[in-house]
């Protein structure tokens, strides 16, 4: 039974509420970076996907991984681990002096985040009351996007003025200050950790080698063709690695990936919804920025503006809506934040040589009011009734494929505008016209998108009416 006492979970709860604002601050700073390095080192703007892609590949796919790791050694050295892996591939990101480097080094802070996210959430689900914890996701949610609102603004302050590696050493410092306040704080309860032969090595690295190759088959297809000998490679390997890595997982005791938990109808829509939405937020930051940057080139700064009412949209959805999801049918609620997405999204096809910073603004905050809200609310549907004893290990099965949802987004629409930028500029159409024609195609291909999910949300079971997802979570 979990604890109804505040002075039990509430206090526990502080390192982890740190290491959220952690992830929120330091993204917020860096989601100015990818553009501020390739300009810095003469590269072309389509490589924006891989500084963006490494990051993302392995906070999705070392989620499962690491969760799990945070049922067998405990929750607060998993914690510590993550920070301080963090702390690492921040100052790796500061001193990196190619393409290469770089990729290596947010492949790394990937690792601290994949190791951060999964705890946080296990807490809540494992310490808060039953009848707190969409309240307990919201605060998550307030806190990961409440920290980034000035991050973009100050980052692309900071980088006008000084330079993005100055931008990084901050996060740096901020890093290592939230690991020494996290290192002081409390101690976890012996009785929550597992024995360590409960860890499923062989699947570890079955789910990292696949989990990679999937989200790198749209990456290579749009950018080395999609009948190229390096797209048909990375196809057929990453097909042999998911046959190899079922087979595993069956006969594992303790799998990374819990067949039990994934196969629910709660499961498969929420991930179905979330890839078609979820990543639309990380590929239209980077996005924005190269859009701005080829119509705005005296005042790149607006897009930092814009995209901290991006995460102001977040904080407001995720307290606003989330919480409703607890009085009123999740799905109902969810409907309503979808279609608010949708007119994000629609609104960018009013975008001009000439768009304004409200115009802007309008479409990433009412995007990030929706996402917010979405991002809240799957949670208290796929997690509800989850053991506390199993909440590393389901949380991070969650977070593995909701994270894949940002680099899914960012495979599929980041070299969609770019190609579709320099495709254009290659037959002979300025670079702003090229700009605006990419950023509308764009806007209706995530409008399809946000329709399917909207359809996919609507065959969701009615939580209320029925308690089949803690009942499934129980077998």
């Amino acid at each position: 039974m979990k604890k109804t006492d505040s002075r039990s979970y509430l206090p526990g709860f502080v390192p982890y509420a740190l290491a959220a604002f952690l992830l929120g601050i330091v993204g917020g700073f860096t989601t100015v970076l990818g553009p501020a390095f390739v300009e810095d080192l003469g590269l072309d703007y389509n490589n924006t996907t891989w500084t963006a892609l490494a990051m993302s590949i392995s906070t999705a796919v070392f989620a499962p991984i690491l969760g799990r790791l945070g049922d067998v050694i405990g929750r607060k050295i998993t914690l510590l681990l993550g920070i301080f892996i963090f702390v690492l591939g921040n100052i790796m990101t500061a001193v990196a002096p190619s393409l290469i480097f770089m990729l290596a080094a947010r492949f790394v802070v990937g690792i601290g985040s994949a190791a951060i996210a999964p705890v946080v959430i296990a807490y809540i689900v494992g310490e808060f009351p039953r009848d707190k914890i969409s309240r307990g996701f919201s605060l998550y949610m307030l806190i990961s996007s409440a920290a980034v609102i000035f991050g973009p603004t100050l980052g692309g302050i900071i980088i006008v003025r000084w330079g993005w590696r100055v931008m990084m050493w901050i996060c740096t410092v901020i890093s290592a200050g939230v690991f020494a306040l996290c290192l002081v704080m409390g101690k976890e309860k012996k009785a929550s950790k597992r024995p360590p032969s409960s860890f499923d090595g062989l699947g570890s690295v079955l789910v990292l080698i696949f989990f990679s190759l999937m989200l790198c088959v749209p990456s290579f297809g749009q950018n080395f063709g999609w009948r190229s000998t390096s797209f048909t490679f990375v196809l057929i390997a990453a097909v042999v690695s998911l046959v190899i890595l079922i087979l595993v997982e069956r006969k594992a005791k303790t799998p990374i990936l819990q067949g039990s938990f994934m196969k629910r109808r709660s499961f498969i829509l929420s991930v179905a919804a979330l890839f078609l939405t979820q990543g639309l937020m990380q590929a239209n930051m980077t996005n924005l920025i190269v859009f701005v940057n080829y119509t705005h080139p005296e005042n790149t700064v607006i897009s930092g503006y814009a995209i901290s009412i991006m995460y102001i949209g977040m904080s407001l959805g995720s307290i606003l809506l989330g919480p409703l999801a607890d009085k009123f049918e999740p799905k109902r609620i969810l409907s309503i934040s979808f279609i608010i997405t949708g007119i994000g999204c629609a609104l960018m096809l009013l975008f001009s040589p000439v768009a304004s910073i409200l115009l802007l603004a309008a479409s990433l905050g009412l995007l990030g009011f929706g996402l917010g809200a979405n991002a809240t609310i799957f949670m208290r549907v796929v997690l509800s009734g989850i053991p506390a004893q199993k909440a590393g290990a389901a949380t991070g099965t969650y977070g593995l494929f909701r994270d894949l949802a940002a680099p899914f987004g960012v495979a599929v629409f980041v070299p969609l505008f770019t190609n579709r930028v320099t495709a254009g500029i290659n037959t002979g159409i300025d670079a702003i016209s090229a700009a605006v024609g990419a950023i509308k195609l764009l806007a209706i291909t995530e409008i399809v998108c946000v329709t399917v999910g909207l359809i996919a949300v609507t065959l969701l079971h009615k939580i209320h009416a029925k308690k089949e997802i803690i009942n499934e979570a129980k077998g």
